[in-house]
């Protein structure tokens, strides 16, 4: 059975499969702000989709980032680096991508264990 989380139109934003959550790419609701800003929003919408699962932060399988630009790699990672639960620091994948709006910094996409 998949259990589908804020099901929309397109896409839902995550689906649990087989005791595995796998999130849709999470970006800043407030576009404005610096990557740093935007990393914060973006982690704490992982955080709520995670917990709609069942689930946290310290159980993430694998993460990919999808990083605008790399020389925001830094200032990301200083936010990530606050975030991430230790002992539990998943694996991870940073890359440089144009995402679909010019003024996202970052995309981070995360499947977890539940």
């Amino acid at each position: 059975m998949v259990q589908r989380i804020d099901v929309g139109a397109r896409m839902s934003e995550a689906a649990i499969h087989n005791g595995t959550v796998y999130l849709a790419g999470q970006i800043a609701e407030d576009a404005t702000q610096d990557t740093a800003g935007q990393t914060r929003q973006v982690l704490a919408a992982i955080d709520t989709l995670l917990a709609k699962a069942g689930t946290d932060k310290s159980k993430i399988l694998m993460t990919q980032i999808f990083l605008k630009d790399l020389a925001d790699f830094p200032s990301m990672n200083s936010v990530w680096d606050a975030w991430v639960v230790p002992g539990h620091t998943p694996p991870r994948a940073t890359v440089q991508a144009h995402l679909a709006k010019p003024e996202w910094k970052l995309e981070i996409v995360v499947t977890a264990a539940v």
